[in-house]
């Protein structure tokens, strides 16, 4: 697939690009690339396959930027769109067989019109792509975070394997947008002058979106953390409650233990023995030493 970049995004043939004016943009297979990667006069030779690409970079050649993307997919982050690009003064190639690459391509062609076109804005809008439903997912993540924090103070031994995973999640977006950082970085230094100064603006817009979402990716990760914290410290209450009533209910029987030892030894003058009050009075000794124990349990709150 090739475009040309004008007012909106438009489809055109391969021997357009080589005599039109405008930006161009250009969507091959790797198999394509291979074969017709002279024509587009980069002066590079990439050899690639889809399972060395391992994250989003970028690299500045003499004559030429070339890079990867390695997209995680949202909905599920074990999943990873992988795609290459190279791209100079006249425009870009992505080297994608997934077909990602096209139906963001495709968004733009429905969803953005230019007032002033340039390879700049197409930049934009396409890293924008990336990365235009993350602070709707952010979002999303706070909230059941939230929800699960109430629940762990309703209920004590609530304590969803959730929160794991969403920590693990965090921390792979994370990554995810400093590698994009470092992309844009690279884009916006404009090292090789492919780009309008003026348009230079756009790559800083991206650029401080992606750090609002780093910012934000670190504050639920410590969010996270926390919860897992509250979870920690109910244990704890519930742990120490279960000790104090094991310890109120040893001193009780503590006392009760000592008198049941000492009239168990059945020695021959022992005069209860004998007494017909013996049980009786014992007996009566007893349960005030179990009530008079609660009281003192009771005004000192630990039971």
């Amino acid at each position: 697939m090739y475009f040309v970049i004008k007012e909106v995004l438009e489809e055109c043939s391969k021997d357009y690009i080589k005599v039109c004016d405008e930006k161009y943009v250009a969507v091959l297979s790797l198999k394509e690339w291979r074969v017709q990667r002279d024509s587009f006069d980069l002066g590079i030779d990439i050899e690639l396959e889809t399972a060395d690409i391992l994250n989003t970079t970028a690299d500045v050649n003499y004559d030429s930027l070339t890079g990867t993307f390695c997209i995680p997919n949202r909905l599920n982050l074990f999943e990873e769109h992988k795609f290459a690009f190279a791209l100079d003064e006249k425009g870009i190639v992505f080297i994608d067989d997934s077909g990602v690459v096209k139906s963001m391509i495709q968004k733009i062609q429905i969803s953005r019109r230019w007032r002033f076109p340039s390879l700049e804005r197409f930049l934009y809008d396409f890293l924008e792509q990336i990365i235009k439903d993350d602070f709707r997912l952010m979002a999303n993540y706070e909230r059941e975070l939230g929800m699960i924090e109430r629940e762990i103070i309703e209920n004590e031994d609530a304590m969803p394997n959730r929160v794991n995973d969403m920590r693990g999640d965090i921390r792979d977006l994370r990554i995810h947008y400093e590698q994009l950082l470092d992309l844009g970085q690279i884009f916006e230094e404009n090292e090789n002058s492919f780009f309008e100064d003026e348009n230079i603006r756009y790559f800083h817009l991206f650029l401080n979106r992606v750090e609002r979402l780093r910012d934000m990716s670190s504050s639920i990760r410590d969010y996270t953390m926390q919860v897992r914290d509250l979870y920690k410290s109910h244990l704890d209450i519930k742990q120490n409650r279960i000790i104090t009533i094991l310890t109120v209910i040893t001193s009780i029987f503590m006392p009760l233990t000592l008198i049941t030892g000492w009239f168990g030894m059945n020695f021959k003058n022992m005069p209860e023995l004998e007494s017909p009050l013996g049980y009786p009075v014992v007996f009566i000794i007893c349960v005030l030493i179990i009530i008079s124990s609660l009281l003192f349990f009771k005004r000192k709150k630990w039971l």
